[in-house]
């Protein structure tokens, strides 16, 4: 009979329920519900099952409701020897007391239809009553699909064993998503399930261990900045590259800045690969002109004016101090062309955002106000390198190290010191270098 009722594989609605309760008061079988209702038989018989209530006897009612009743001969008993030779089956208290008390079953509750609705001997029947009711039914249906939803979905055990590989990586700095793209086979959920299982306090870590759980301080606002008058910004201002991004969008973009550890001390001059979200960060010994040129030398000596060409064609910064003579960033001291510089607009770092975001990482291992002085390059391209290994939800929960083994010449990587960590040794604290 199943197999010729087309169901809709929809749950049962309160106009379901009710016609489900009048059917029952008119005596009609599951299987004739179930075929108006488009529905399998069994779905009808569970759902009177489940969701029946239960008519408890009435507690006046001082009939004995004992199988054994009517051939029971047993007297005194509770022991107390109150009823002298009285039979046991006259007191109102033998179902309670009697140990071989066997209460009468009826025949119609303990098979289908399981209810007394259409009975019509139930007003003078002695036993215990159930019967379905739709607005009873409905309502505890709706109360266990919410419920369902709520609560942790996994047993003692199973919150353990995530625990024990889970929070120990988020301690070493890993994000939820890094953690989450090397362990895809072992969390039986989703990296969203996982972000609100720390923050419910399931596992023993908190929102505190997490690196991006805190509150962003608001965005300064600053007033509407006069434009300098600058020549040398002529032609490379950001109208200008976005001009030139919509006539060449293929065109690869680096975006350069500089993080800044204690005034008047050593800083880091990072370059990011929008393609790949990859970064190279180069120690300097303070924030000028100077320095950042040093660091291009360096990178044109050691990758070659062509491959440094075709490496940073178009790169996009900020209106810093160090970034101000374009002309020699772009030529150096000869009078080859080796890249083209960009500029954003006054108090609009948004403009190269994904640099701004990234410095989050920096951050994360060296916090705002760390002096960079007793750093070494070799440090810096060790930290580079945890950063880069970091796997991200942006690039398909992928690390920029890998992307950049494909987009960027391995020249490049060499030349900034950085090297590949093992998933699960990336460390983004403060205590990497106290290792």
């Amino acid at each position: 009979m199943s197999k010729q009722i087309k169901g809709n594989h929809k749950h049962l609605t309160q106009d379901d329920r009710i016609y489900i309760e009048k059917s029952l008061d008119l005596k009609m079988p599951f299987r004739e519900i179930a075929k108006y209702l488009m529905k399998d038989p069994t779905t009808i018989s569970k759902e009177v099952r489940l969701h029946r209530r239960l008519k408890p006897r009435n507690p006046f009612n001082q009939e004995n409701n004992c199988t054994r009743r009517i051939k029971c001969s047993l007297k005194n008993v509770c022991g107390t020897g109150e009823c002298g030779q009285m039979l046991c089956k006259g007191c109102p208290m033998c179902n309670e007391r009697c140990v071989e008390f066997e209460a009468i079953r009826c025949v119609i509750t303990d098979k289908a239809p399981y209810v007394c609705n259409g009975c019509t001997k139930k007003s003078n029947c002695r036993m215990e009553k159930h019967y379905y009711k739709a607005s009873h039914a409905h309502t505890e249906y709706e109360h266990l699909r919410s419920s369902s939803r709520e609560g942790i979905n996994l047993t003692e055990a199973e919150i353990v064993h995530i625990d024990d590989f889970v929070s120990p990586l988020i301690q070493k700095g890993q994000s939820i998503a890094h953690v989450y793209a090397g362990h895809k086979d072992d969390i039986p959920f989703t990296s969203k399930t996982l972000y609100n299982y720390v923050n419910h306090g399931v596992l023993s870590v908190r929102n505190l261990d997490l690196p991006r759980k805190v509150k962003y301080k608001p965005r300064k606002k600053h007033k509407e900045a006069t434009k300098r008058d600058r020549k040398s910004l002529v032609g490379r201002e950001y109208s200008d590259f976005t001009k030139l991004m919509q006539e060449c969008p293929d065109t690869d973009v680096v975006e350069m800045d500089t993080v800044e550890g204690t005034k008047g001390g050593k800083a880091i001059l990072t370059l990011f690969f929008r393609s790949s979200k990859f970064m190279l960060a180069f120690l300097t010994k303070d924030k000028t002109m100077n320095s950042v040129l040093k660091v291009f030398e360096y990178l044109e000596s050691e990758l070659g004016t062509d491959l440094f060409r075709s490496t940073f064609p178009l790169i996009l910064t900020d209106n810093g101090s160090e970034f101000l003579d374009p002309l020699l960033l772009e030529n150096g001291n000869g009078n080859v062309r080796r890249t083209s510089i960009f500029y954003c607009e006054p108090y609009a770092s948004y403009q190269k955002g994904m640099l701004e975001k990234n410095h989050e990482y920096i951050r994360y291992i060296l916090p705002k106000g760390s002096s960079f002085d007793s750093l070494s390059q070799k440090d810096i391209s060790f930290m580079l390198s945890h950063i880069n290994s970091t796997a991200r939800t942006s690039i398909n929960c992928r690390t920029p190290f890998e992307l950049a083994s494909l987009l960027v010449d391995e020249r490049v990587i060499r030349a900034a010191g950085i090297q590949r960590i093992e998933h699960d040794n990336v460390c983004l604290r403060p205590s990497l270098f106290r290792k």
